[in-house]
């Protein structure tokens, strides 16, 4: 137990320690002072504007920016669709493969041109090797930068900034972070034994004389992009489980760092940005902290195992149902928590094994969205949690609330209302649909308790982004292929709208005067008062659907029955 414990202990000192190196470079990055790799990419990126007609000069007011997303993600989504459809034609193409059906090709589309990545079809069955890497690896950088102008275009509005240009923000973003480090990193995973190949199906007769068909690919550089950018959708169907994506601990370490790495960084630049990295630190613990409990509840339940399994054995043993044992219970209990919290979405482990206090922790995550929240986004929706806080906290002592020195009036509550109410609304309606149509709908293969997260999960999953599942689920039908598309399309694109409105709004406010009765929000009791409102909100939300899944199995099976 103490050996396991030390890993998560390990790996999460490793993550504190790149932050504010991270985060100063992304801070400089978009700040647009000199980096290392201007020699390199300046010349590529003036020839990038120059042929799309932008200067990087050229600020966009908040509707500019959101038509400016809207107009590329769908040319993108359109051109990627086209791309699986016809890659019978195309290269790359070795085992011969065709157009999946139409429901599941609109999922697919829509899943990671949003950032989502859920799958629910099976990737070297599904797709060739021209749409692994030039349809879906092409939408991981892009849904990835998209999520990260984002976050920055909302930084800039805050501190009273133009939001700048979403072409530039997007090219900057690839260009400068998510393309470079993804090489470094894909030439560490192929050091740590993950192919990077063209050639096709492996077929090898086994030892009994039978025919075995071994699936490969370019899988190094497809894991990089789909661990750093938050993306999550896996080159095979058990993802970051196979030993083809994720062989031994080396590579396991390497992809929780690339999760937690963007996300985390981004509070510190964010500190950058305010000259105020007293603020970021303490935003920075408040969510480590949160996040550390949460890992604590669900590796202390794989630790303890099952109480009916161990009661059956007279043992006392971790739950290893559904986990690869090159990683044992800590290193899965601390991915599962991490790709929630970063809605990463990737697995190395079977969700729908955990305990149920892992089940409580993911969906949690998932419902939140602030530990450590999605790529750029997440960053927003904890400023979101601040703004309220701001608001809650002035209402109390009869001020006009302000935040970064400008005021908090009706127009930034409604938008901010809108990011927090549309979450629920994209979850709770379609599960309610779902759970009263059991027999026809649902494809619950674990009744009960457990058949309710499986359908939460899925909802929940899309609504944020994320991507994972409780994998039990029949879900590749056309009900769940359609309905998800709603909740990943609305728990997308709404947000990023009234994010970006709101940014707008603070940016052209005047600065108020700091006096006396100004609310300092770098402080240990404003932030633990953020902390209570993010609690006390998500409890408000979601505690009924916890107590009705997780919560109830965790209960069942403490009593043995």
């Amino acid at each position: 137990m103490g050996q396991g414990f030390l890993q998560i202990g390990l790996t999460l000192c490793i993550a504190i320690a790149i932050t504010p190196i991270f985060g100063r470079y992304i801070a400089r990055v978009f700040l647009g002072e000199k980096t290392l790799l201007d020699p390199l990419m300046n010349p590529i990126e003036r020839s990038l504007f120059v042929l799309v007609g932008v200067r990087r000069k050229d600020d966009m007011t908040g509707w500019q920016y959101v038509r400016a997303i809207l107009y590329t993600n769908l040319l993108m989504g359109i051109l990627v669709y086209s791309l699986i459809y016809f890659q019978r034609l195309l290269p790359w193409n070795p085992n011969g493969l065709g157009a999946p059906i139409w429901d599941i090709l609109l999922h697919t589309v829509v899943s990671f041109v949003t950032n989502t990545d859920q799958q629910h079809y099976s990737g070297e069955t599904t797709l060739s090797y021209f749409s692994q890497v030039a349809a879906l690896g092409f939408l991981m950088f892009t849904s990835a930068a998209t999520g990260l102008a984002v976050g920055i275009a909302f930084i800039r509005g805050l501190t009273g900034k133009k939001l700048g240009n979403f072409y530039v923000d997007l090219t900057l973003a690839i260009t400068r972070i998510l393309l470079p480090i993804s090489v470094i990193g894909a030439i560490a995973l192929v050091l740590s034994g993950v192919p990077q190949t063209l050639r096709e199906t492996l077929v090898v007769e086994t030892l009994e004389g039978s025919t075995q068909y071994i699936a490969r690919g370019p899988v190094a550089s497809f894991e990089t992009i789909k661990m750093l950018g938050e993306n999550g959708g896996g080159f095979f169907g058990v993802n970051s489980a196979h030993p083809f994506e994720n062989p031994n601990g080396a590579s396991n370490l390497i992809e929780i760092i690339a999760m937690v790495s963007i996300p985390a960084s981004l509070i510190y630049a964010y500190g950058i940005f305010t000259k105020n990295i007293k603020q970021a630190w303490l935003l920075f613990w408040m969510v480590f902290v949160i996040f550390v409990i949460l890992v604590w509840v669900t590796a202390g339940g794989e630790q303890q195992g099952n109480p009916l399994v161990n009661n059956a054995l007279k043992l006392e043993i971790p739950n290893l149902e559904g986990k690869e044992v090159r990683f044992g219970w800590a290193q899965t209990a601390l991915w599962v928590v991490m790709t929630t919290a970063t809605m990463c979405g990737a697995v190395n482990g079977m969700h729908d094994s955990l305990m149920p206090s892992g089940i409580f922790s993911t969906l949690f995550n998932l419902f939140i969205q602030i530990i450590w929240g999605g790529q750029g986004t997440g960053t927003a929706y904890l400023f979101i949690y601040l703004i309220l806080t701001v608001f809650l906290t002035g209402l109390m002592v009869g001020r006009t609330p302000e935040f970064l020195g400008r005021k908090i009036e009706k127009r930034e509550i409604v938008l901010a209302s809108v990011v927090l109410l549309i979450h629920p609304i994209v979850i709770l309606i379609p599960s309610a649909i779902v759970l009263a149509y059991p027999v026809s709908l649902s494809g619950i293969t674990n009744p009960g308790y457990h058949g309710i997260s499986q359908v939460v999960y899925e909802y929940a999953s899309a609504g944020a982004n994320n991507g994972s599942g409780l994998e039990g689920l029949r879900d590749n039908t056309l009900w769940w292929n359609l309905s998800t598309c709603f909740s990943m399309l609305a728990g997308r694109y709404i947000p990023i709208i009234a994010i970006l409105l709101l940014a707008d709004s603070m940016s052209r406010k005047p600065k108020v005067p700091e006096t006396p009765g100004t609310l300092k929000t770098d402080s240990l009791i404003f932030t633990t008062v953020t902390a209570g409102v993010v609690l006390i909100l998500g409890v408000l939300t979601f505690f009924p659907v916890l107590a009705l899944g997780p919560i109830a199995e965790g209960f069942k099976l403490a009593s043995g029955s």
